[in-house]
């Protein structure tokens, strides 16, 4: 699609959101409307299929800063009056350049220096603006015709606990566009080649004279592909394209955490006409494990130990992610006490590795009795009592 077509469509009116809309609202609403109404999801809805690329259309303008800035100021400058289609011709459809010297504050039919086709807008001539807009704000003639780079994609994948940690790779099927392997991506039917346009022989431009100006517009034969198919595939319909699925097998670092976010450069939609390949973004979900939990490059553990485990110590044999370690549980110690295990946790990037942090709770029986009930007795005259003296201090001021 050249810059030309832009002006004929309201971009932000198809994504059904304002022309103030920020990055992620315009994503946000291209994804709700490519859910909605995605070919796999309404077989045989021609009407979805024609608002899906709709969206898909003004998503690819608008996510683009650089394209959405041509679009904002050729659309600004079409609103404005600057230019119009058949001014003088009481509405044809053949576009008069001399039309926009009526939008321009003193540009008049004659007068200055160097006559009308020197004349400048905003510190930029008006074969800067055709330039413009005719060949999609390159600065060269013709519009966007060479390889373009495809589009990102994004995924979501759910790992386990300990493959976050230690790091895993896993196929990922993505069902997107791709090159169809029918027609390897030229459109026409296997056994056939396109054929070069004969209007604009290749190109996929024509050059039109309006008085002293000299502009090319694409071709209206090929649509400005410089090519025609007469056959064509009957897998993607000429288009070149189709979606499918494809598995790549996708490599998740030791140390990954929740809603990280992982770039593989080039995995993305292919690019068209030999350019490169989008890249591919894997949000990572980490599914909580029912053991094990994480402080940054810690890995967190709680385990229950007896009253007497706590008075007496222990030596304590706890799991890891890989081999069990035996910690020692001093005596005397108290309940929430941590004990830390070197080297049992998270990878960090420069090789070195976090550590397994222990967290005692000492755990009271619900109920005894017989002769544990008559031994805690015995024990509770044999030890001091807790000390409450700032507490029972406070009971007695009242």
């Amino acid at each position: 699609m050249s810059s030309k077509d832009w002006l004929e469509k309201d971009f932000y009116a198809v994504l059904g959101v304002g022309k103030s809309a920020s990055a992620d609202e315009i994503k946000k609403a291209y994804r709700k409307l490519a859910r909605e109404n995605h070919p796999d999801h309404n077989p045989g809805n021609k009407d979805a299929e024609e608002r899906f690329k709709a969206a898909s259309e003004a998503y690819d303008v608008l996510s683009d800063d650089r394209k959405r800035k041509e679009y904002d100021e050729m659309r600004s400058l079409f609103g404005s009056g600057a230019f119009r289609r058949g001014a003088r011709t009481g509405g044809g459809s053949q576009f008069d350049p001399s039309d926009l010297f009526g939008g321009f504050s003193g540009a008049g039919a004659g007068g200055g220096a160097g006559g009308a086709g020197d004349r400048r807008f905003g510190g930029a001539g008006f074969s800067d603006i055709f330039s413009s807009i005719f060949s999609g704000g390159t600065g060269g003639p013709g519009p966007r015709r060479g390889p373009q780079r495809g589009r990102d994609v994004e995924a979501e994948v759910t790992l386990d606990f300990a493959h976050a940690v230690q790091g895993t790779t896993l196929p990922l099927t993505l069902r997107s566009p791709g090159v169809c392997d029918s027609c390897h991506g030229n459109g026409a039917k296997p056994g056939t080649q396109p054929r070069t346009c004969p209007q604009c022989h290749g190109s996929g431009l024509i050059s039109r004279n309006q008085g002293s100006f000299s502009f090319s517009e694409p071709c209206r034969e090929c649509q400005g592909a410089g090519s025609i198919v007469d056959e064509k595939c009957p897998e993607c319909r000429g288009t070149g394209g189709v979606t499918k699925n494809r598995t790549i097998n996708v490599r998740f670092p030791a140390g990954v955490g929740d809603g990280q976010r992982i770039r593989l450069s080039g995995r993305g939609e292919p690019g068209e006409k030999g350019g490169p390949a989008g890249d591919l973004y894997v949000q990572v979900k980490v599914r909580p494990d029912d053991l094990f939990g994480r402080n940054g490059d810690d890995i967190t553990l709680t385990v229950p130990i007896t009253i007497a485990e706590a008075v007496l110590g222990t030596d304590l044999r706890v799991p890891t992610l890989d081999s069990p370690v035996t910690l020692r549980v001093p005596p005397g110690t108290p309940s929430g006490r941590t004990l830390r295990a070197r080297g049992k946790g998270v990878q960090r990037r420069d090789g070195r590795v976090g550590d397994l942090l222990v967290t005692l709770e000492v755990q009271v029986p619900s109920g005894v009795s017989g002769e544990a009930r008559d031994a805690l007795e015995q024990f509770a005259k044999l030890t001091p009592t807790a000390e409450r003296a700032k507490l029972e201090a406070r009971l007695r001021r009242g």
